[in-house]
């Protein structure tokens, strides 16, 4: 069975269970496997224990268990790089932003972390031969970031129609956590319908910070802000899509060497993110950008500059 046949085919799924299926957004075998059995629980309405035989049979009609090395370097093989506008930039990230991963943007204020996502938003509609997919992007912004007179500047910077560019662009307004999360799980219906090539979540911890205050609290906040970026990962690895998302910075006061500057979100974003960039202002309108964790890359820094047409290089 592949990917794309109905959901009636899958053993276990009745025609009422792949109706609500797929007015939720789940509408093939592969969405169906990368699920856990709470989420289909939940949103199937059925038992704890039907969702696992349904998501195990999934998987064993994908052949998603055990494979060679060879078969997972097929897999990397089908994996895309967004650029990023400058060649410093890009070679940070030897080639820029991967697809099938979730790359994190963090950094303090006027670091240019909006400005990262809004690039990629645009690079991602290029041709492949410049650095593109020729593909769409769904921005979820929660912090009132998105500004498309931005996006029309560097579209023409580009020599790209702004118009089309901003018509291929799927933003939607998060306003606090939950809404946020029910963004991310909605994407997959845009994704059933156009070319998605990258998913921006623009700032990711901001709406979390701003619902759960207080350590009291902070378990709550971590247990869904670890089920949202579980979605992501699934909508990343389900569509060989690139996920980026922007993230706000704290600052450890008791740290006495060093920067003191750190991710917020904790180690659930720190494990889940495949590239962990840092950015920072540098002298006047330069800004650096560090490679702080990547499984296959080294750490490094890159040297950009946030100009009217986009980022550039120095």
């Amino acid at each position: 069975m592949s990917e794309d046949e109905e959901l009636e085919d899958l053993s276990g799924v009745g025609s009422k269970t792949a109706e609500k299926l797929r007015d939720a957004g789940y509408d093939s075998i592969m969405s169906i496997a990368t699920m856990s059995a709470a989420d289909l629980s939940e949103v199937a309405d059925i038992g704890n224990k039907t969702a696992q035989k349904i998501i195990k049979n999934a998987r064993d009609e994908l052949n998603l268990g055990f494979q060679k090395g060879t078969d997972k370097m097929e897999e990397r093989e089908n994996m895309s790089k967004i650029t990023l506008g400058s060649d410093n930039f890009d070679e940070l990230l030897d080639g820029g932003i991967e697809t099938q991963a979730i790359t994190e943007v963090y950094g303090e204020y006027g670091s240019a972390k909006t400005q990262c996502a809004l690039q990629a938003a645009v690079n991602v509609q290029m041709p492949k031969e410049e650095g593109g997919l020729d593909k769409g992007v769904i921005f979820i912004d929660t912090e009132d970031t998105f500004i498309p007179e931005r996006a029309k500047q560097m579209a023409e910077a580009n020599d790209m129609d702004p118009e089309e560019v901003l018509d291929n662009i799927y933003v939607a307004r998060a306003f606090n956590s939950d809404h946020q999360i029910l963004l991310a799980e909605k994407a997959q219906e845009i994704m059933e319908e156009n070319e998605i090539g990258l998913v921006v979540v623009d700032s990711l911890t901001a709406q979390f910070r701003s619902d759960y205050v207080g350590r009291g609290e902070l378990a709550e906040r971590q247990q869904k802000l670890n089920k949202h970026i579980h979605t992501l990962q699934r909508l990343a690895s389900a569509h060989n899509v690139a996920v980026l998302v922007t993230n706000q910075v704290l600052s450890n006061p008791g740290q006495l060497f060093g920067d003191p500057t750190n991710a917020s979100g904790g180690h659930i974003v720190g494990h889940a993110s495949s590239f962990r960039l840092y950015l920072r202002k540098s002298k006047k309108d330069k800004r650096i950008a560090r490679l702080v964790d990547c499984p296959y890359l080294p750490e490094g820094e890159a040297v950009f500059k946030v100009k009217n047409e986009g980022i550039v290089d120095p």
